[in-house]
């Protein structure tokens, strides 16, 4: 897919979130048996719960993967101060499992934008081994690249997203 059609890339994640990227796994997203693709538009109702999440990577059926979801509209998309604030925080999910196989982390803390139209994003990071990662002591602020660059993990290696905005709203500055 070449750069400027990449949703990643239109979607501004690449840049606010992550550097670009080769991805090498497979990330499956399940909102109420529904699967989204990034760049959906999602009502809070919608992902009220946690996704049913699916990573393959095809290479090691023994691979681990650390999954992060990442708000970096917050509070918002006008005046992103708390970006990238963290939603979920998943480690140890096994190849071609889901996060129920997975150790949570940080608990899944649903999308209640109230300002604009809020990008939802999902990391996915490839561990080179079982390791211990802490939560932070917070939520606003969580930095996706230093996550990764202190648990050594690497570039990432699947991501997608997802916008949505109060029930009801009425939009909002989507991208910078």
């Amino acid at each position: 897919m070449s750069m400027s059609r990449d949703p990643l890339v239109v979607g501004n994640i690449v840049g606010d979130v992550v550097d670009h990227f080769g991805a090498s796994a497979v990330l499956r997203l399940f909102y109420n048996n529904r699967e989204m693709t990034s760049g959906s538009e999602l009502k809070p109702s919608q992902v009220a719960r946690e996704p049913a999440v699916q990573i393959t990577g095809g290479r090691d059926a023994r691979a681990l993967y650390t999954l992060v979801m990442v708000d970096p509209d917050a509070p918002s998309p006008s005046n992103p101060s708390k970006r990238e604030y963290l939603h979920w925080l998943v480690t140890d999910i096994p190849e071609g499992g889901d996060t129920s196989n997975g150790t949570e982390v940080v608990a899944y803390e649903s999308p209640r934008p109230t300002a604009g139209i809020h990008r939802f994003v999902f990391v996915v990071f490839r561990q080179a081994v079982r390791q211990a990662i802490y939560a932070p002591g917070w939520r606003s602020n969580f930095n996706t690249r230093d996550f990764a660059a202190c648990y050594s993990l690497g570039a990432p290696v699947a991501a997608a997203y997802f916008n949505c905005q109060r029930e009801g709203g009425c939009g909002g500055r989507r991208y910078r």
